[in-house]
């Protein structure tokens, strides 16, 4: 690797980093916005469906707009889009205005996660695509700590969304003054020159509703263990309020490390081996969660099922390239991207209403219906896409 391509990782990098600093800040400053504004807890829930729909709508459309202005000009102005979003964030105090800046915020995470998942997965080998996935957890880390600190200083919520906003202002020009990196790249000027795909002509391509169902039901997963894994451990297990949260965070530290050896792991496995690999740990983990085998057994189960997540993710993404044609990556990962948006939407919330009627023990079974449906779709899309 040249040193050109490889500083260009390094900003691809310091990107999903960016990515993933203000996702857990809205939950970590919360418990106080929603009392300074005089809302219900539950409104957190319509911030969030909005980012969603927001990443959603992005994600369908960063095909088109990506063939016209290129993957480094996408990024720089989504990234300036979330940095103008998470200013107006640190200078709201009325609900509305969040709900407000909550449309540029989904809108620009959307254009980032799209063009740079597929740039890296058509121009990096698979290990980059992991340890990029490893960086938006370092972000994710990274978010919550900084609201922590501001708020443990005497300041505002304001005050830590207005210190990531700078942090994002200063990476978006920095992606502006460095745009010359992505000149030259023989696959986006080839794909530049063509048309956009349609989504009803992506939705004919063989293995694409196949692929579609195996992000929906990943994330699906992934996002209902991490909001419903520390209610299970205290509601049915009787772990310690306290000790069930530490380990809930170790669920995401999991991902976070998982990922930065799957991308090592590599070296020797290929994507498809990597996904399977990943599936069963899953599988190991809801079993260690099911059975009535102590505490212990069902704490660790859940740094397992974290871990088995850690490879499925960038390893679907890196593979998408192959199996359907660079020329048309770009239009199905954005699709792949609306889809794990989807499900991240809507499955907790569905098992909240389950826990509601039958309760939070069902977990495991709930997650594992998930997994059979997700490897179910995996494996058919190897059969269709006949690689």
């Amino acid at each position: 690797m040249n040193r050109k391509a490889i500083f260009l990782l390094i900003i691809i990098y310091l990107a999903f980093i960016s990515l993933g600093l203000p996702d857990p800040m809205l939950g970590s400053a919360w418990p106080t916005m929603y009392m300074e504004m005089g809302v219900p807890v539950s409104y957190a829930g319509i911030l969030s469906m909005i980012i969603s729909v927001g990443t959603v709508v992005s994600s369908l459309l960063s095909d088109r707009i990506t063939r016209r202005m290129g993957t480094g000009m996408v990024t720089a102005m989504s990234v300036l889009m979330t940095a103008v979003a998470l200013f107006g964030f640190s200078i709201s105090h009325n609900f509305l205005l969040l709900i407000l800046w909550a449309i540029p915020y989904g809108l620009g995470a959307g254009g980032v996660d799209a063009a740079l998942n597929n740039y890296v997965a058509t121009h990096y080998a698979s290990r980059h695509m992991s340890w990029l996935h490893c960086m938006w957890g370092v972000g994710t880390i990274i978010g919550p700590y900084v609201m922590g600190y501001v708020l443990a200083s005497g300041k505002t919520w304001n005050n830590g969304y207005q210190v990531v906003a700078i942090a994002q202002c200063g990476l978006a020009f920095l992606m502006m003054a460095t745009l010359f990196l992505w000149k030259g790249n023989q696959t986006q000027e080839r794909v530049g020159r063509t048309a956009p795909i349609s989504l009803k002509h992506i939705l004919k391509l063989p293995g694409v509703k196949e692929v579609m169902v195996t992000f929906f039901c990943y994330c699906a997963l992934e996002q209902t263990a991490m909001l419903w894994a520390s209610s299970y451990m205290v509601l049915h297990k009787g772990v310690a309020v306290e000790v069930a949260a530490r380990y809930a965070g170790m669920f995401f530290i999991g991902i976070t490390v998982g990922r930065a050896v799957s991308g090592f792991m590599t070296l020797k496995l290929k994507d498809t081996a990597m996904i399977r690999l990943g599936q069963g740990v899953i599988l190991l983990g809801i079993a260690m969660l099911l059975l009535p085998l102590g505490k212990t057994v069902t704490l660790i189960g859940l740094i397992m099922v974290g871990l088995g997540c850690a490879p499925i993710y960038p390893s679907v993404i890196h593979s998408t390239p192959f199996r359907f044609g660079a020329e048309r990556s770009q239009a199905i990962i954005g699709v792949q991207m609306a889809s794990a948006y989807v499900g991240t939407s809507l499955m907790p919330p569905l098992f909240g209403m389950i826990t509601e009627r039958i309760g939070v023990a069902w977990l495991p079974v709930y997650l594992l219906l998930i997994l059979v449906m997700m490897v179910l779709m995996h494996e058919r899309l190897l059969k269709k896409t006949g690689r």
